[in-house]
């Protein structure tokens, strides 16, 4: 496994590749790596010849009472990790290396970026879309990998994608889980003991819902109806918000009659926790 930190030497390597004709997978991650991101590692695997790896904790899309300071580096434990599961190359850049002093220039998404998580976090889905534009010109992939745990993010890379003619294809996957139903984060890692015993209900509110649509239930209100009561009954689980929006254009609907995102974000004890399933009549 190769470890890059500066720009050029990543930029060389990558010219390298595409000269001898390798296709190369992307996959960028803030680190404190789990399965979630390795399942997007051996989807690149399979689909290319080269997978890049980016482990960079970006600041701009944390806002000034979130977790910066304390979110989990471990960038031992996930070199280790790295290698283990084959990744070709390992880019490491320093925030000197990725923003320089006084920028002035950053991408904006200003309609999906608007409500769900952006509505309680904002100037987050500008930061996102600013440091995965500028890993995107650095590693210059042929495919981004990006998991559907984060729905929304995922949803506005598409779009930027789309719009700015990045010569790039987005491969969405599928949320990896813990046995218990939890969606893998590195931010599980904050619960306590018995935080981590109730955070399931979040997964559990959300298959209820997916039981009724299945049984033919296609109306917003009474599917939000079977996840907040659900919820209700976990003291510890404080839900910031439930939401029923088309996958397309993120405006809320009252029937459901197109692929569509139930969306869930809550907070067990201190912890943020997001969650989604996609319907699809």
């Amino acid at each position: 496994m190769k470890i890059i930190h500066n720009i050029d030497d990543m930029r060389k390597l990558v010219r390298e590749y595409r000269d001898n004709k390798k296709s190369i997978g992307f996959v960028p991650t803030m680190g404190a790596l789990h399965k979630g991101h390795m399942s997007l590692v051996e989807s690149s695997k399979e689909d290319n010849d080269i997978t890049v790896m980016s482990i960079y904790v970006n600041p701009t899309q944390f806002g000034p009472k979130e977790d910066l300071a304390s979110y989990f580096r471990p960038i031992e434990q996930d070199k280790e990790m790295a290698q283990y599961y084959n990744v070709d190359v390992l880019f490491l850049p320093s925030d000197e290396i990725m923003y320089k002093t006084n920028e002035t220039a950053f991408v904006t998404e200003n309609t999906l970026s608007q409500i769900l998580c952006g509505a309680y976090r904002p100037g987050h889905f500008q930061g996102v879309c600013t440091i995965v534009t500028k890993l995107l010109h650095i590693v210059s992939p042929h495919h981004i990998y990006l998991g559907q745990k984060d729905a929304q993010q995922l949803r506005i890379l598409q779009k930027m994608v789309s719009e700015l003619f990045f010569d790039v294809k987005v491969v969405p996957a599928q949320t990896i889980r813990e046995d218990d139903g939890l969606a893998c984060s590195s931010r599980n890692g904050y619960l306590h003991d018995e935080e981590r015993l109730v955070a399931p209900s979040i997964y559990q509110s959300i298959l209820l819902a997916k039981n009724a649509f299945e049984k033919g239930e296609r109306r917003s209100e009474v599917l939000l109806s079977i996840v907040r009561s659900h919820l209700q009954k976990f003291p510890l689980v404080d839900v910031q918000y439930i939401e029923i929006v088309s996958w397309d254009n993120f405006e809320k609907i009252e029937l459901i009659e197109k692929t569509t995102l139930l969306a869930v974000a809550c907070f067990v004890g201190k912890t943020r926790l997001i969650d989604n399933i996609i319907f699809t009549p």
